[in-house]
């Protein structure tokens, strides 16, 4: 619980009155953005704790509301690259040709797969985003997982499988 801020002059107490002015404001320029409230909260803890950095290295200029927009703002850029990055990866995995073997891999749509991805098991989600989406070697991704070769090679084709059934059931087909 917090108190009333302290007197002018007193860093912590004015940063807390700021906080609490600007919270609801960073917030919501946030969110109004990203679209995702758990997204906003995670860019708005980053673009506080940039605050905090400022404050206690003793700029003369402590932040302010606009301040914290404007970093509220480089902070969604940032969170926007990312995404995209991830999106390219996705979509990188998808432009590959398909394999002669197995032509369903063509037909993988990016944000289905991705939501697909986060419905599989933890074990399952880790092997193929390390294998696929990072596009590390089996070895590698068996060194990550603090797995031997085969056993990296056999949970990747129960991930494939999983993904598969997950990814084709994700319309709520009866069957």
């Amino acid at each position: 619980m917090r108190g009333q801020a302290g007197t002018v002059g007193d860093p912590a107490g004015e940063f807390l009155a700021l906080y609490d002015q600007a919270l609801p404001h960073v917030y919501g320029y946030l969110v109004a953005r990203c679209g995702s409230p758990a997204a906003a909260e995670d860019l708005t803890a980053e673009t506080f704790l940039a605050a905090v950095v400022v404050v206690r290295d003793g700029d003369p200029h402590p932040p302010g509301l606009p301040w914290l927009i404007g970093v509220a703002r480089h902070k969604l850029v940032d969170h926007w690259r990312r995404e995209g990055r991830e999106e390219r990866r996705l979509r990188m995995l998808i432009d590959e040709a398909p394999r002669a073997d197995d032509p369903w891999d063509a037909e993988l749509d990016a944000v289905a797969a991705r939501q697909t991805l986060g419905r599989l098991a933890p074990q399952h989600r880790a092997a193929l985003t390390l294998r696929y989406v990072d596009d590390l070697p089996v070895a590698q991704v068996a060194a990550l997982l603090g797995r031997s070769l085969h056993a990296t090679e056999a949970l990747l084709v129960r991930a494939r499988v999983m993904f598969r059934r997950a990814y084709e059931g994700r319309e709520g087909s009866d069957g």
